[in-house]
């Protein structure tokens, strides 16, 4: 059993406040187990909230300064909402010189949301990385475990109509 009341979020419903507890309760007494709770807990979420920060910390007995800490240094972690689906397009010098700053901006113009943001219906996160070592198929975009190669401007419009 955790003491600490449960926070109201919009985000969590009841279901994922127990398996939030299930997960603080499997593991508050192994030490150095915060990373793994974090990660369980961003799980079922899908991001990390001020309020279940807060409701980790008070279930696991940890300074909230050392829970925030974890959750702040290691970009595995979010503390904003992520979209259903997970755009991240390369900007590797292959892809760059074939065009993706203009896949990039299309797909920012289209669906009204920045590099490094989520889409207002969460349905699309957008992340620009360095490299994801597909240079043979230049440009190259992944949405979710899914890569496509030779991708235009026109061409990824269509491709994302397949990711409700």
């Amino acid at each position: 059993m955790i003491d600490t009341p449960r926070p109201v979020h919009p985000d969590i419903t009841d279901d994922m406040w127990k398996q939030v507890d299930e997960i603080i309760i499997a593991r508050r007494d192994i030490p150095g187990s915060v990373i793994t709770v974090l990660r369980e807990c961003q799980d079922v979420v899908g991001y990390l909230p001020v309020e279940l920060m807060d409701y980790i910390s008070g279930g696991m007995i940890l300074p909230r300064s050392d829970v925030f800490g974890v959750a702040s240094f290691y970009a595995l972690f979010s503390m904003t909402p992520k979209g259903r689906h997970m755009i991240k397009v390369c900007m590797g010098t292959a892809c760059y010189v074939k065009g993706i700053k203009e896949v990039l901006d299309r797909i920012g113009n289209e669906y009204q949301v920045e590099e490094g943001g989520t889409t207002e219906d969460r349905r699309f996160s957008l992340e620009a990385v360095r490299c994801l070592g597909a240079c043979g198929l230049a440009p190259v975009v992944v949405i979710n475990q899914d890569t496509h190669g030779d991708v235009t401007a026109n061409k990824v419009l269509d491709v994302l109509q397949h990711y409700e």
